[in-house]
């Protein structure tokens, strides 16, 4: 499989953060949400994004653990979410290998 299911797998978070990502994951919309969560005009494949978002998830943590006054937990359950819905996006068969 792709790397980043690999760090994915080895994610240890809190679970209320979890929960919270998981529950938004049903009103996850890429074209509205990703571009706004990566703060970029265009959005990128799957993959890369889910690479993008583990980067910022990855600095989000940083603050969280420190006790950052800066930390924004609304922005890392929606960078949660994101990176959830994504890795979905990615790892899901395509429709024409599906019909084959």
């Amino acid at each position: 499989m792709t790397d980043f299911v690999t760090l994915l797998n080895a994610l240890r978070r809190p679970k209320i953060l979890i929960r919270a990502a998981r529950a938004g994951v049903v009103d996850y919309r890429r074209d509205r949400d990703l571009k706004r969560i990566l703060r970029q005009p265009r959005s990128a494949g799957a993959a890369q994004a889910v690479m993008s978002l583990l980067a910022e998830e990855t600095r989000l943590e940083a603050d969280r653990a420190r006790g950052d006054g800066t930390y924004n937990l609304q922005r890392h359950v929606a960078v949660l979410t994101a990176i959830i819905a994504e890795a979905r996006l990615a790892t899901r068969p395509t429709l024409v290998a599906a019909a084959a």
